[in-house]
């Protein structure tokens, strides 16, 4: 709460996973934007704070129309293929399950759904820092594909959804330029003057599975969304300065 002091805005402290009350102007605003984290919890956390808080949030402000911040994790596809809004999205973890089941609710109360790619920003992109540690390596050939987007562009895809009055539904939020992550570290390993990691040794356990696809932003781009950071290798200039 601390950071949030100052803020032009009214903030307040609330334990989503309890029911709880809302008055005005909190109740029935035009828009409920829910995104949350468990910071890497459980699937208990998971269900506790994607889906019980979602179902805790709407039913306190019962906002005019709701959308739901989720991820592309929900995509399984593992051939590098491109995927779509209409693409399967068959997550094989509870917790990716979780998601859809929220999504769900989103979708059934006419609200949008938000899938971010992997998140990044100043002081906030894993690759880098893991390059910068000398931690970096390569997932055997590096050849998995690795979708992303800024912090910056995430928030004006959100912001653009409500402001352009779209159509309701799924929308995936990636930036234009998905990169392989031999790619993405030859980006860093050239900017910086460096090496290109070395191939890990042993089995790589990856946060988001064995997934290995490209995620299409044509729909958001379609519905008038343009991202001011196209591909990583445009942010670097800036990502790098922040870690100085």
């Amino acid at each position: 709460m601390r950071r949030l002091a100052g803020k032009p805005y009214e903030v307040r402290s609330q334990d989503l996973t309890q029911e709880f009350l809302l008055d005005a102007p909190w109740r029935g605003a035009d828009a409920l934007i829910y995104a949350v984290s468990t910071r890497g919890g459980d699937v208990e956390a998971y269900r506790m704070a994607y889906l019980e808080g979602f179902l805790n949030s709407l039913a306190a402000a019962k906002p005019r129309r709701s959308l739901f911040v989720s991820s592309t994790s929900v995509y399984a596809q593992r051939d590098g293929e491109w995927v779509t809004e209409d693409s399967p999205s068959d997550p094989p973890r509870d917790t990716g399950r979780i998601l859809r089941d929220a999504e769900g609710v989103a979708l059934a109360s006419g609200g949008y759904v938000a899938r971010l790619a992997g998140l990044y920003g100043p002081k906030r992109s894993v690759l880098l820092k893991r390059y910068l540690a000398k931690e970096a390596a390569l997932d055997g050939e590096g050849s998995r594909w690795i979708n992303q987007i800024h912090r910056d562009d995430a928030a004006r895809a959100l912001f653009h959804l409500y402001a352009h009055r779209c159509a309701p539904g799924i929308y995936n939020v990636a930036d234009d330029q998905p990169a392989t992550q031999r790619d993405v570290y030859q980006w860093i390993a050239d900017f910086l003057g460096g090496a290109l990691p070395a191939p890990a040794q042993g089995d790589v356990v990856r946060r988001r599975g064995a997934s290995n696809k490209r995620v299409s932003n044509a729909k958001l781009k379609a519905a008038g969304w343009t991202p001011l950071f196209p591909a990583y290798r445009v942010a670097l200039p800036d990502l790098v300065r922040a870690e100085e």
